[in-house]
């Protein structure tokens, strides 16, 4: 136990890593939360959202949008661009203004590819959610709430693709198989409070057949 606490005190004074704190919780920058559709996502994000009194910023909060100009056809690609990037923008402001652990989710599985990028020098975690128990997941997607999207295929393939894929920079991954809302949530707090985030770092981005976007679901099919 000493040896891990003065590791990590050198760690975090060798990386000027300042470790904030309201009501005793430490503090990240940004946490976001991925994984297949139907896995949990929304209900870790609001649960952390809760413990930690922040914001939670997800792709369907952004406006309406119909056309760039009132004619060109919506393409998968440009609208999927457009909600990214309006995302990115919500929580760049809200990293400006001061907010502290910022939790963003509802990414499509592509983006996850480019946090590591957009959020160089920022102290950021994520959370990825996968599920060694397929038929758990699907029940669960089977009694989402509020007609959320189900699609049985999609959740499969982007399940298995996220469990093959090793961990990206500053992402842990946490099985949900067997465990609880509550301790899915527990065992996410601890590591967002125990983990350091890497700021100086090599990284390419690892090719576009490791994710399962639903941009180009069609095509992976």
């Amino acid at each position: 136990m000493l040896y891990f606490v003065l590791y990590n005190f050198i760690f975090l004074k060798n990386h000027q890593i300042t470790i904030e704190n309201c009501g005793g919780k430490a503090m990240k920058d940004f946490i976001f939360v991925t994984g297949a559709s139907g896995i949990g996502k929304t209900t870790l994000a609001n649960g952390l959202l809760e413990h930690y009194k922040t914001t939670c910023i997800e792709q369907h909060m952004v406006p309406e949008f119909i056309s760039r100009d009132g004619i060109e056809p919506m393409t998968g690609e440009l609208e999927e661009l457009t909600c990214w990037e309006n995302q990115v923008a919500m929580l760049m402001c809200f990293h400006r203004l001061g907010y502290k652990n910022i939790i963003a989710s509802d990414i499509d599985d592509l983006r996850t590819a480019d946090i590591p990028i957009v959020f160089k020098g920022t102290d950021f975690i994520t959370i990825k959610l996968i599920c060694s128990d397929l038929q758990q997941i699907q029940e669960q997607m089977r009694n989402r709430p509020n007609n959320g999207l189900i699609d049985f295929e999609l959740q499969k393939k982007m399940n298995e693709k996220n469990i093959k894929r090793n961990p990206l920079i500053n992402e842990v991954e946490i099985d949900v198989a067997g465990k609880s809302i509550g301790e899915v949530l527990e065992q996410s707090i601890n590591i967002i409070e125990t983990t350091p985030s890497c700021f100086e770092y090599e990284y390419t981005k690892p090719p576009k057949e490791m994710f399962y976007s639903w941009v180009f679901a069609n095509g992976l099919r």
